[in-house]
């Protein structure tokens, strides 16, 4: 029991069962992905994708639990090459003349062991070498892969890796999911907390479970209890600024940033810039936002500030902290102040859903490449007549206006 009470509360209150996990309905509840998947043990690689302290982890380990696997969990901070072909390894040698399958057979299916899941929690701290040397073992079903990551795996995980992955997306947990995982925390340490601490608490964590146990946590062993809105206070420690990059806030943040921008308001802009500075925010992030926001929200109202935006960008990528403050303010200040056009991103909008609607629709004869004699005979080309100025979208589409020339 000494040795259990020596483990932090966050690990002693996760849950084993879909019974007791709390959040993520839309994966986990009845007739949802990963409950089928669970349910049905047939169990693809996939990355979970979401803040901190929302059950990533808990959810792969409830994976291998539920589905009687073998477990092997690293942190891709700390883990290399190395520690990943141990666990291989060891996989082969267990699954020695088992049969492979993308999708892995049930065990109960047979005496072979079921295939083993290898947990990479912050998978996009594995760089490209790294996250390609995983590959051959998650496409032969040596491994199941299951990569936890708070950054957009879009951006952070190689395309071959996440083509033969789903993804699924968490989200940071309500304030009722929240109030639970609390009173689970406090059932666990025996411990009780007023109405006021309750709502600090739930406050305090903006949806990140691990915070919210951690500082009740804290504040038990500092002062006992009842844990009161004082003594949380206190046992907090520091006074920085509440931003996890993973987190609620870090989307809150970055929000309020983009619509100051958008309203023009460059005090307001700065000042969100300024928070994100503050708090370690990757630059290139901030940057990577400045780009989409010039083509989003500026577009042809002034051209020049996707150029703006892809000189911070670099500048950013060359210099880094801490005098690429510098570049990120010169460009939140110009792209601020410019002035707003959205016609562009509406108009590519609009075409985007003709597109899904109707398919790939013939293309206008007089459109088409006629670099040989047979296509030409086939009326490839014919009619086009350069700065042509008639119609020149698929017959179903004809008349169609997109982009709207003049401000509404």
């Amino acid at each position: 029991m000494a040795q259990a009470n020596n483990r932090p509360l966050a690990d002693r209150v996760r849950p084993a069962t879909l019974a007791g996990y709390i959040g993520q309905a839309h994966l986990v509840a009845p007739g949802k992905p990963l409950y089928q998947i669970i349910t049905n043990n047939r169990i693809p690689s996939m990355i979970l994708w979401g803040p901190p302290g929302v059950g990533k982890t808990t959810l792969a380990r409830m994976v291998a639990h539920e589905t009687g696997r073998k477990f092997y969990e690293l942190s891709a901070v700390a883990a290399g090459k190395d520690d990943v072909r141990k666990i291989v390894e060891q996989a082969q040698r267990e699954r020695a003349g088992a049969p492979r399958d993308l999708f892995n057979y049930n065990a109960a299916d047979d005496d072979k062991p079921a295939t083993p899941i290898l947990f990479l929690d912050e998978i996009h701290r594995f760089n490209k070498a790294q996250q390609d040397f995983l590959l051959p073992y998650v496409e032969d079903g040596t491994v199941i892969l299951i990569g936890a990551t708070t950054e957009n795996p879009s951006f952070e995980v190689i395309s071959a890796l996440l083509s033969r992955a789903r993804v699924f997306t968490l989200e940071p947990l309500s304030a009722d999911e929240l109030r639970q995982v609390v009173e689970r925390g406090l059932s666990e340490l025996n411990a009780a907390a007023d109405a006021d601490a309750l709502d600090f608490l739930i406050n305090y964590a903006a949806g990140d479970a691990r915070q919210a146990l951690n500082l009740i946590e804290g504040a038990v062993s500092l002062y006992g209890q009842p844990i009161s809105v004082e003594r949380l206070r206190e046992a907090l420690q520091s006074k920085h600024l509440r931003y996890d990059k993973g987190g609620e806030e870090h989307y809150n943040t970055i929000s309020a940033f983009i619509k100051s921008m958008r309203a023009s308001n460059v005090d307001a802009a700065l000042y969100y810039l300024a928070r994100m500075v503050e708090a370690g925010e990757d630059p290139r992030f901030i940057a990577r936002r400045l780009v989409i926001f010039a083509s989003e929200d500026i577009g042809v109202a002034d051209s020049q500030a996707l150029v703006v935006a892809n000189a911070v960008f670099q500048a950013v990528d060359v210099i880094g902290y801490p005098e690429c403050t510098l570049n990120l303010a010169h460009g939140v200040v110009y792209l601020a102040s410019a002035p707003k056009d959205r016609r562009s991103n509406d108009a590519i909008g609009r075409a985007l859903e003709d597109v899904k609607t109707h398919g790939a629709l013939p293309i206008p004869l007089k459109l088409r490449n006629s670099p040989t004699a047979l296509m030409k005979s086939l009326g490839y080309g014919r009619g086009y007549e350069l700065y042509d100025e008639g119609e020149l979208l698929p017959d179903a589409l004809k008349g169609r206006k997109y982009f709207a020339s003049d401000e509404q």
